[in-house]
């Protein structure tokens, strides 16, 4: 299995503007899909797309790259921030930096194991060492 980068990339992105609004994985993956279609790129699955965004959100909070937000800073109890793990897979995998494509290769070459915390942190110090 690999990670749809683009997918994450847009959530995460979607994180640090998600002050004061719910965090919809959802409807940023239909977002998605449609800056795809009018690249030329056809998304096979909208639903598909839609639960693997949900499936993310689990993750990523799960593996401690995103956190609630803190009401102080717009946190409402239905969004995140970036923590400094998800500030990092950000920067790696960002494709506005160049030389994501290869830090996107390394995190693949992790397989379903690429975002479980201590994966990720080892290959993170791999990727800033190259």
């Amino acid at each position: 299995m690999a990670y749809n980068w683009d997918l994450i990339e847009r959530l995460l992105h979607e994180v640090q503007n998600s002050a004061d609004k719910n965090f919809a994985p959802r409807a940023y993956a239909a977002e998605l899909a449609q800056e795809l279609e009018r690249a030329g790129e056809h998304t096979n699955n909208l639903d598909a797309l839609k639960a693997e965004a949900a499936d993310y959100e689990s993750q990523l909070l799960g593996a401690g790259f995103i956190e609630p937000r803190p009401e102080d800073e717009g946190g409402n109890g239905e969004n995140f921030v970036l923590t400094p793990r998800g500030l990092q897979l950000l920067s790696m995998i960002d494709s506005s930096i160049p030389g994501g494509e290869h830090s996107r290769e390394l995190l693949d070459e992790q397989g379903t194991a690429a975002l479980a915390p201590e994966v990720f942190d080892a290959t993170a110090a791999r990727a800033n060492l190259v």
